[in-house]
């Protein structure tokens, strides 16, 4: 079987390799050249473009390590299991030698790989009509695009990769990292293209788990958010293009006020298939063995049952103190989300947001809860921020008053009049951050909330304005300008030291 090299990571692997070995056949394995042969397996190869995201290496559920613990939401007080590399996280102290980052890298240039394989290979199938053909690009372009966005949002500048790899040499020519504005070009292309094509507004339009216009545009506007407020260049015409694409997500919901649909609601296993607030999500199944979700049982904490049937022997996911102090009073949210643990091994506040305790998801806890990407109030609140650097401040305040009606909080105009509030939220732009920290909490948004808001400096005076106690073991006054970024994982900064770069403060 004909290698399929996969940029960067697998280098080092291969380099002592010979090419007559490389090209011998596996009998149990499908050649890259040998699948693509039928319309069903391209279909199936778009299929598997979708399995990438389930994973907690990738974007799916498990992944709050490279997200949520990398912000002030979440974390751990354990420093000593699995070498300390996981608390390394949300204590500051990542190093580029940490195993849980090197896997993270090498899962999503796996998942990029395969869309650019897909990508490649779809033009020497002959498929039964043009629109078919442009749906799978599609699909294919808007999860290379989302990867991509993750990936230059954690570690700035990145190999940038738009072609099948299928020799080392020609790897070996694309293992070096291209400007931030490069790859963001490269996703807004991917994303405007994705547009053009005959995908439905809805994703129950096509199937639930793939992708669909509204997706997409609401993607494309946060890419054009975090452009117009992280750039210095062209800021304006970015925040419109933002404004634009927000505007037709949201134009596109089939319900007319949010508070039609109930906070638990977005998160009931069992309305997970017809939730009108859920635009994009990643599906596991209930109950299955291998396709299941588990992170019911993993956030649930010793002694506790209110997630899963799953008896738990840890400690959960750790909510901060920090956080749980943020929901204001009569937040219907917070009592959602989180819960106080008793128990003496614990006796700290974990995770509830994701439950199914049901009977099929039984004692082993194999759940059926979907790992939500994209939903309506992320919109809104995004569309809000939008339109407050637009200066439009009247219509991101009626957005932002439509989250809190929701979540059963008085509207934003009565609320500046509470001292308290406005001690805390002095201006409209830390309003809409704290909203979407509490609405948005445990989705892995608040990480890249931040670092969009703050620039290295006042990300660090932040955080410095933070009670220690809040955060246990992970210590506060590590933070430095340097953690805007990830480092580069060492084996790619090894590959080639110039060419593949490290990140400022950790060489």
């Amino acid at each position: 079987m004909k290698k399929r090299y996969i940029l960067p990571f697998i280098l080092l692997a291969l380099g002592s390799c010979k090419k007559d070995f490389l090209n011998q056949s596996d009998p149990n394995a499908v050649s890259v050249e040998n699948f693509f042969k039928s319309e069903s397996d391209v279909g199936a190869a778009v299929n598997g473009l979708y399995e990438v995201l389930r994973s907690g290496n990738t974007v799916g559920e498990g992944s709050a390590l490279y997200n949520e613990e990398r912000s002030d939401n979440a974390g751990r007080d354990d420093n000593q299991s699995n070498a300390g590399e996981p608390f390394q996280f949300n204590d500051f102290s990542i190093l580029p030698s940490n195993s849980y980052l090197r896997t993270h890298w090498s899962a999503m240039f796996d998942g990029i790989a395969r869309c650019n394989t897909v990508l490649s290979r779809i033009e020497q199938v002959e498929l039964s009509n043009e629109a078919l053909k442009k749906r799978y690009i599609a699909e294919a372009k808007f999860v290379r695009a989302l990867l991509y966005f993750h990936m230059v949002r954690k570690f700035g500048d990145i190999p940038l990769v738009t072609e099948e790899i299928t020799t080392k040499e020609q790897a070996v020519a694309l293992a070096f990292r291209v400007k931030e504005v490069e790859v963001y070009k490269q996703i807004v292309k991917d994303l405007t293209d994705a547009l053009d094509s005959n995908l439905p507004n809805q994703q129950w339009e096509y199937q639930v788990g793939r992708t669909s216009k509204t997706a997409i545009n609401a993607l494309l506007g946060q890419v054009y958010l975090t452009m117009g407020t992280t750039f210095t260049d062209d800021k304006q015409a970015n925040l419109l293009k933002a404004e634009q694409h927000l505007e037709a997500a949201y134009a596109a919901r089939t319900f007319g006020e949010l508070s039609e649909i109930n906070y638990s609601d977005v998160f009931d296993v069992n309305q997970k298939m017809n939730c009108k607030e859920l635009i994009f999500q990643v599906q596991y199944l209930q109950g299955d063995q291998k396709y299941h979700s588990n992170i019911a049982r993993n956030n649930q904490a010793r002694g506790e049952n209110i997630n899963s049937q799953f008896p738990s022997t840890g400690v959960g996911t750790r909510a901060s103190k920090d956080l749980v102090s943020e929901y204001e009073v009569g937040d219907i949210r917070k009592e959602f989300s989180v819960k106080f643990a008793t128990d003496s091994r614990v006796n700290d506040w974990f995770v509830t947001k994701f439950r199914d305790n049901s009977a099929a998801a039984g004692t082993t806890g194999w759940g059926g809860n979907d790992w939500i990407l994209i939903r309506y109030a992320d919109v809104m609140l995004m569309l809000a921020e939008t339109k407050m650097y637009l200066g439009e401040e009247s219509e991101a305040i009626v957005l932002l008053d439509e989250v809190r009606e929701r979540a059963g909080l008085p509207s934003y105009d009565i609320s500046i009049q509470n001292p308290t509030y406005v001690n805390l939220y002095p201006t409209l732009k830390d309003a809409i951050l704290h909203e979407r920290r509490v609405e948005l909490a445990f989705e892995n948004h608040r990480w890249f909330d931040l670092i969009r808001t703050y620039k290295p400096q006042e990300l660090v005076d932040y955080f410095s304005t933070k009670n220690q106690a809040n955060y246990g073991n992970a210590k506060l006054s590590n933070i430095s300008v340097k953690d805007r970024y990830f480092p580069i994982p060492f084996d790619e900064y090894k590959l080639n030291p110039e060419r593949m770069y490290q990140n400022i403060g950790y060489n």
